[in-house]
């Protein structure tokens, strides 16, 4: 048996980590200094679009993303811009955030929300650009 479910996980992240309003993530499009990443799966940006501008990184690589002495590492982590985290639902975004908050990147933020909650308010979405 867990000692700690996932929905305990979460919530002390959220404790933890500055949320975004889903308004004011809108406001922040197209700022230079902002830069919103998209950690949801492949299949979910391919099915429901993304986030006009967002940067995808996936949730699975994204520490070995964010860390410069790792192979995998991606310069747009080290750009000094804040970075928003998303997900669909903010329950990765938070656990996300969580972390790379505390490998040290600043500043963070994630999504209230997450993506269903953009797109529930109607905000845009793009498709995901082809590889």
């Amino acid at each position: 048996m867990i000692s700690k479910g996932v929905k305990q996980l979460v919530k002390e992240a959220d404790a933890l980590i500055e949320t975004i309003s889903v308004v004011d993530a809108k406001a922040l499009l197209g700022n230079d200094r902002v830069q919103l990443v998209d950690i949801r799966d492949v299949r979910e940006l391919e099915r429901d679009g993304t986030i006009p501008g967002a940067f995808h990184a996936p949730r699975g690589m994204l520490e070995f993303w964010v860390d410069p002495d790792s192979p995998y590492y991606k310069e747009v982590f080290g750009s000094g811009k804040k970075f928003v985290f998303y997900c669909a639902s903010a329950w990765r975004s938070a656990l996300a955030t969580k972390a790379v908050q505390e490998m040290g990147l600043t500043p963070v933020a994630q999504l209230e929300g997450g993506f269903n909650k953009w797109k529930d308010q109607g905000f845009p979405i793009v498709e995901r650009a082809k590889k």
